[in-house]
């Protein structure tokens, strides 16, 4: 049964959900911290590049599964029309209520 988003516990990471699943650009990019970083099945991306191509030119969409590391790790559906969908992993870095860093792959 998936985990609504507005009960994620991490601030940081229910904000990045709920703006990554709104396809809201701007919120988005308002949660991560100047100059974030991101890893996609364990190799660097350019986090721009990426979340253009994986999230908002091709519809993403994350249904949360579980939390793990006191909500700063996911297990998710994860669904873009690129892809189609995947079950996936993400683990997010979180200094001063921005990301810093995710990383997410295949589970």
């Amino acid at each position: 049964m998936p985990i609504q988003t507005a009960k994620l516990s991490d601030p940081a990471v229910r904000a990045f959900v709920t703006a990554l699943n709104a396809h809201d650009q701007e919120a988005f990019h308002a949660v991560l911290a100047p100059g974030a970083t991101m890893a996609d099945d364990g190799s660097e991306r350019d986090l721009d590049d990426w979340t253009a191509r994986e999230i908002f030119d091709s519809n993403g969409h994350m249904e949360v599964e579980k939390e793990t590391a006191a909500g700063r790790g996911l297990v998710a559906r994860y669904r873009n029309d690129a892809w189609g969908e995947m079950r996936t992993q993400w683990k997010f870095d979180v200094e001063g209520g921005k990301v810093v860093r995710f990383e997410t792959g295949q589970a």
